[in-house]
């Protein structure tokens, strides 16, 4: 498959986090309703979600929270959630059940592979990249998952007219963010610069301890051409 970035450094580290009862609970009762294995073939989102309806996909969706308010509040849209660590996929499966959503599914799964691998080319209505690790040594800007290669695969599955929003609390990641997406053909900027924050991004966790630290959040919303 032309045009995927070429993997040597990865944007994540798997760290020893604790997982809770409840969350070891959900991954192993839940993950099979709501769950999706990765596999090296293309995924029928209609068929994973049992309808059609615009689909979102969430990179690093954390322990859920704001990928479970969003759905909530947009039962008409599927949004298909990805995230490596072992506790945030058990917290939002938790979510997912005691909010009875039914729009919501979770791979846990490095997020190139899955878009390389599983999602085919215009498949996708929207992106979310809520507060994606900043990596804020200089030497490891390098594992930043947003560069060039990323976002041209990332646009590669996005439909015409359909939506990137990042949003992050580094200044410097802010502007190289902004800066990469603005540099791809096949995307477009909805503003003059950063976005106002929409209403639909609800303030996660991260983004309250980043004020309450006296940072700035910055939204970049595009749209595919």
């Amino acid at each position: 498959m032309t045009g995927q970035p070429h993997r040597s450094i990865r944007s994540y580290v798997l760290r020893q986090g604790r997982t809770t009862a409840a969350q070891s609970r959900a991954r192993a009762l839940l993950a099979p309703v709501y769950g999706i294995r990765f596999a090296m073939a293309p995924l029928d989102l209609e068929r994973a979600f049992g309808r059609a309806a615009p689909k979102v996909l969430e990179i690093g969706f954390g322990m859920g929270e704001t990928t479970a308010q969003i759905a909530a509040a947009h039962p008409q849209i599927d949004y298909l959630g990805i995230e490596v660590h072992s506790p945030g996929v058990g917290s939002l499966l938790n979510r997912i059940e005691t909010l009875r959503l039914t729009n919501v599914r979770v791979i846990q799964h490095d997020a190139v592979e899955v878009l390389e691998h599983m999602i085919a080319p215009e498949a996708l209505d929207g992106v979310h990249l809520f507060f994606p690790d900043p990596w804020p040594k200089k030497r490891h800007h390098k594992r930043r998952l947003v560069q060039a290669p990323f976002v041209r695969l990332l646009a590669s599955r996005m439909k015409r007219g359909a939506h990137l929003h990042a949003a992050t609390d580094w200044e410097d990641y802010a502007h190289q963010i902004l800066a990469v997406l603005a540099a791809e053909p096949a995307l477009e900027n909805s503003a003059a610069g950063f976005a106002p924050r929409p209403e639909s991004r609800p303030q996660t966790k991260f983004e309250r301890r980043g004020v309450g630290l006296g940072h700035r959040v910055w939204d970049a919303v595009f749209r595919k051409r």
